[in-house]
């Protein structure tokens, strides 16, 4: 089931139970599909554009978590992070800092990185092979890491 149907089905469940967030949050996802399919791209919604799409979804999120909490509103912070626990469902499960050690020292030593200046092979290579399932920031912190760039 693509995340199109997955998502209608979801909010017909969300609507009968009543569950005013979830709602409004599949219904905004919904409205980045409607958005996909009116921008004239002529294809069809990929597994990559939907893990896309839900990242940035995810990414704009976690931002307005942030911004909300720093000027005080947990009100909306609060609002926010259930919305972002909604869409993560909808990706990948995420993977641990040891699951992402282990998958950037494979890409390592597929593309021959080992030094501070190999920064700039390891890291789109790490972030292809991980889009989705795993935060960027996180990916960055351990390529530094496994370079040895403090």
């Amino acid at each position: 089931m693509g995340l199109r149907e997955k998502i209608s089905e979801d909010m017909k469940t969300a609507m009968k139970s009543g569950d005013k967030i979830r709602l409004e949050t599949i219904r905004s996802i919904r409205a980045l599909i409607l958005e996909f399919d009116k921008s004239g791209a002529n294809r069809a919604l990929t597994p990559e554009d939907e893990i896309a799409m839900l990242s940035t979804a995810v990414k704009k999120r976690k931002e307005s978590v942030e911004m909300f909490t720093n000027a005080g509103r947990t009100d909306l912070a609060d609002k926010e992070a259930a919305e972002l626990k909604i869409i993560q469902e909808y990706l990948p499960k995420q993977l641990s800092e040891e699951e992402i050690i282990e998958e950037i020292k494979t890409i390592a030593a597929q593309v021959n990185a080992s030094a501070k200046t190999d920064f700039a092979k390891l890291m789109p290579a790490a972030m292809k092979q991980l889009k989705g399932k795993a935060d960027g920031k996180v990916v960055k912190a351990l390529v530094e890491k496994f370079l040895g760039i403090s």
